[in-house]
């Protein structure tokens, strides 16, 4: 069996029925069929009991032989494990479904959702960038996810460290949704387990795969086109030449969202891709004033208070002597050639003055690093 474009002007309606959604599910998870073969098969069979009965005729028409559908058994286990996690089923065409990312042909016929569906139907932004991020690019992320939070937009973001954890935090009040590569009840990585559980509670954790599934390599790709599928625009913070968030932006280009980036030093590698999205014409972005001038429909202006005022500091890491060399790696991977306020990088990095101090101290003596006037680093040359 193949994907392929499923093309229906009156589309079947999603399921009302416990036994039209387990259906639905037990399509879905058998083999070879994906989002695009599962709209075909409801467009040409008419609903997912029609298609689940013919379809070990389609794979034999397809030459694969010794077809079997998906075990009931399988289903009634993610059943279960849902209900454990609280998570609810959203079907394609039901109310609450995502309106944008309803419109790909590709669409997810369902999601497993955990926290508050309403944020669903709002105005949404994916912010996106690298795991490896600096100094500079976290607080990007950060100052964008806050701003437009405050104009009412919604964050959609990967879960991933870095970029995509500063987006989150700083738009956790005001609305965040996390699209997950693995089961909605798996968290990756582990390090972001208590915001995850925080977005469960305040935003959305979203996932189409099935539950207690463990993502691997993959899965991300389908993980991305959901992110740029829920968002009006996609914004790239920091990207390698080679990335995943530069697959998310094509993403976005393929489905007709506009591609915004925030432009980087040259010599940083992190900046590379957003610097070849900006020289084949992505928008550039300096602040939220200029994702909001690119947006030809703007959201209802939410009144917020300083959405970060209530957030507390992340707690200080004491690290001992053992582990001066993981600091030292820390430091260099937040900094970058455009030069950087020492204290800034200080909280940034979390860490106590007293123990980031010697560090660049033995960082600028290997010739790693250098001191600028006025109080700033960067890489050395």
């Amino acid at each position: 069996m193949t994907e392929d474009h499923h093309s229906s002007t009156h589309p079947p309606l999603p399921p009302t029925t416990e036994d039209d959604r387990f259906a639905w599910l037990r399509l879905l998870r058998s083999r070879r069929v994906g989002a695009v073969t599962f709209h075909r098969l409801l467009a040409e069979h008419g609903s997912a009991q029609n298609a689940l009965a013919a379809l070990p005729e389609v794979a034999r028409s397809a030459g694969v032989a010794g077809y079997e559908i998906c075990p009931p058994g399988v289903i009634d286990a993610e059943l279960k494990a849902a209900k454990a996690a609280r998570a609810q089923l959203l079907c394609f065409g039901a109310a609450g479904y995502p309106e944008h990312l309803a419109k790909l042909h590709d669409a997810p016929p369902i999601l497993w959702v955990r926290g508050d569906p309403s944020l669903l139907s709002r105005p949404m932004i994916a912010l996106v960038g690298a795991r490896n991020a600096s100094s500079l690019g976290t607080r990007m992320a950060r100052a964008l996810a806050h701003d437009l939070g405050a104009q009412g937009y919604v964050i959609a973001s990967g879960l991933a460290r870095g970029i995509d954890t500063a987006a989150h935090i700083a738009s956790l009040k005001s609305g965040t949704v996390a699209v997950m590569a693995g089961g909605v009840d798996v968290i990756y990585p582990s390090e972001n387990t208590n915001l995850a559980l925080g977005i469960a509670k305040q935003g959305v954790c979203l996932s189409e795969q099935p539950m207690r599934l463990t993502p691997q390599a993959r899965h991300f790709p389908s993980r991305n086109r959901i992110i740029s599928g829920l968002a009006q625009a996609v914004v790239v913070v920091e990207a390698a030449a080679k990335s995943g968030s530069l697959i998310t932006a094509r993403d976005a280009l393929d489905q007709g969202r506009d591609v915004l980036a925030v432009p980087g030093h040259p010599f940083d590698a992190r900046a590379a891709g957003c610097n070849m999205l900006i020289r084949d014409g992505a928008q550039l972005v300096r602040n939220a004033d200029d994702v909001l001038a690119a947006l030809p429909v703007k959201a209802p202006l939410a009144v917020q208070p300083d959405l970060l005022a209530d957030l507390p500091p992340p707690p200080p890491q004491k690290r001992t002597l053992k582990q001066t060399a993981a600091l030292h790696q820390q430091i260099l991977s937040r900094l970058g050639p455009s030069p950087i306020a020492e204290d800034q990088l200080i909280r940034d990095l979390s860490a106590p003055a007293g123990h980031v101090g010697p560090a660049l101290t033995d960082l600028e003596l290997d010739g790693k690093i250098e001191r600028r006037s006025g109080g700033l680093l960067s890489l050395a040359n």
